[in-house]
């Protein structure tokens, strides 16, 4: 039975987290979500100083490599990723790279909402509870909206994208045990045994 990659994209607060939860609760991958890292990175350096990059590149790039080389089913990670900088693409191509060099299959989902949704998803309790960072909700929304007039967070309909196995999602009415359904159908993800973290 060979590995399974499954990178989750999209903007703030469209659901990546809160899918992959799901998705993991019906596949047994184990779930990184982006935060994961910079929680604790934001603990030790101000994201001004070059450790907090070094710090959060370093772990996620141990946590790929024990996944993609270590006696797992595989991983789901969550990712912001900016449609219009190649530098991402880049990013996400290495991680893709090592997955499958490793023997996995690998999937790329996009999500997508209104950004009304999105907003009133800002608050939610489960977002608040694994995001400590997001807690002071005017800092956050003017993060939202500052960084999304920056960059673009979503890609065109349309658009080439550089990935294999691709599926967006718009996800604004849907709830994301469906859209986790809606994953593991498209791409004939096998169920695994679950991880039950501590």
């Amino acid at each position: 039975m060979s590995k399974t990659l499954v990178i989750i994209l999209g903007p703030h607060a469209v659901g990546k987290m809160t899918v992959g939860q799901e998705l993991a609760k019906i596949t047994g991958l184990r779930l990184f979500h982006n935060h994961m890292s910079i929680e604790l990175t934001r603990k030790l350096f101000a994201h001004s100083e070059k450790e907090w990059g070094l710090l959060n590149s370093t772990i996620r790039q141990t946590v790929f490599e024990l996944f993609a080389k270590g006696d797992f089913p595989g991983l789901i990670f969550t990712y912001m990723c900016a449609f219009d900088m190649q530098s991402e693409f880049d990013f996400l191509q290495k991680v893709i790279d090592l997955f499958q060099s490793n023997g996995a299959n690998c999937y790329v989902v996009e999500l997508c909402a209104d950004f009304d949704e999105r907003l009133l998803r800002n608050k939610s309790e489960n977002r608040l509870l694994h995001k400590e960072s997001k807690r002071n909700l005017e800092w956050s929304e003017a993060e939202m909206r500052a960084t999304s007039e920056k960059y673009r967070l979503n890609s065109h309909e349309g658009e080439a994208l550089p990935f294999e196995h691709f599926l967006k999602i718009d996800n604004t009415a849907l709830p994301p045990e469906e859209v986790a359904q809606m994953i593991k159908s498209h791409f004939a993800i096998e169920e695994r045994e679950g991880f039950a973290s501590s």
